[in-house]
């Protein structure tokens, strides 16, 4: 099931929220955070909500995880690219 996890991830057009990764694979929400929370200790999965920092406003730059100008949306999961 954790690989399903990452399956519907990887053919995803973009990120997915966690409500509706529940909906398509049929997991309780609870359970599929705790699968995620096992695929980004791993590396493999971003976890955040939908905003996001660009880091084009200069104040949190670039490698931030939110923004503190941006209202928060719902939790996105994205993920990681693999370092070769």
């Amino acid at each position: 099931m954790l690989h399903q996890v990452l399956q519907a991830l990887e053919t995803a057009s973009g990120p997915v929220s966690l409500d509706e990764l529940s909906r398509q694979l049929g997991i309780d929400p609870g359970v599929l955070e705790d699968m995620i929370a096992f695929w980004v200790r791993k590396g493999r999965l971003q976890a955040g909500n939908g905003g996001v920092c660009g880091g084009s406003c200069g104040g949190c730059g670039p490698q931030a995880q939110e923004c503190a100008f941006r209202p928060a949306g719902p939790r996105v999961i994205t993920l990681r690219e693999r370092m070769q």
